[in-house]
């Protein structure tokens, strides 16, 4: 694939994963009773604070949001107008509601995240990793915001290991020289899909027993 067509795709799923996280910070923002400012301040971070740390720690410069400005609006936008929507009744999000955006995020962002960090060479850990750091920064800092201790670390459901899987498809569809759009699509569809597998199956990863004591 040329190399103009390649960016104009990753910038598409970029985009796609960016709609998907604002979503589901929006929802879990509602479902707090936010205010506007509040529902757009978890939106913003929550769309934006997997890649941001990505970029930090590859240092790339300017930030994905700020080069491509346009998805900012998009967000605020979108926040608004779904908190003026809720305001007048129309919505009522639960907890369920989260789990759809939330996983197609996980999926593309970690696809993105690896392919990005594998441009600029890092080694195929490395590249994961920066994958996983995109997929799931954003969710922290969401729960963070919405006085939570962050799902990824406490509920035991697979979350950032599903997009460490989704990371090494894209890095073995790479490896094989797939086309770019079957190797994001390879590497966002095993992260989402595992996600809503593992909350549809009740999967957990290991942790403490509520019977055992620190």
């Amino acid at each position: 694939m040329p190399e103009g067509s390649a960016d104009w795709l990753l910038r598409l799923v970029e985009g796609v994963a960016v709609l998907a996280f604002a979503l589901s910070g929006v929802i879990e923002a509602t479902r707090r009773r936010m205010d506007v400012v509040g529902i757009c301040s978890v939106a913003f971070v929550t769309a934006f604070g997997g890649g941001t740390l990505r970029d930090v720690l590859l240092d790339k410069r300017p930030f994905f949001w700020v080069a491509h400005w346009g998805w900012v609006w998009v967000v605020l936008v979108l926040s608004a107008g779904v908190a003026l929507w809720w305001r007048s009744g129309h919505a009522h999000f639960t907890a369920r509601a989260i789990r759809l955006p939330d996983a197609l995020g996980l999926g593309l962002f970690g696809a993105v995240g690896t392919s990005q960090a594998a441009a600029l060479d890092m080694p195929a850990v490395v590249s994961a990793l920066m994958g996983v750091v995109t997929a799931v920064f954003g969710g922290v800092l969401r729960d963070i915001l919405c006085n939570e201790i962050p799902a990824v670390f406490r509920d035991h459901r697979p979350y950032a290991v599903c997009a460490f899987a989704g990371a090494w498809v894209w890095l073995g569809a790479d490896a094989l020289a797939a086309p770019a759009p079957l190797a994001l699509g390879l590497a966002a569809a095993t992260a989402s899909g595992l996600r809503l597998v593992a909350l549809a199956r009740g999967w957990q990863v290991p942790g403490w027993r509520s019977d055992e004591s620190v």
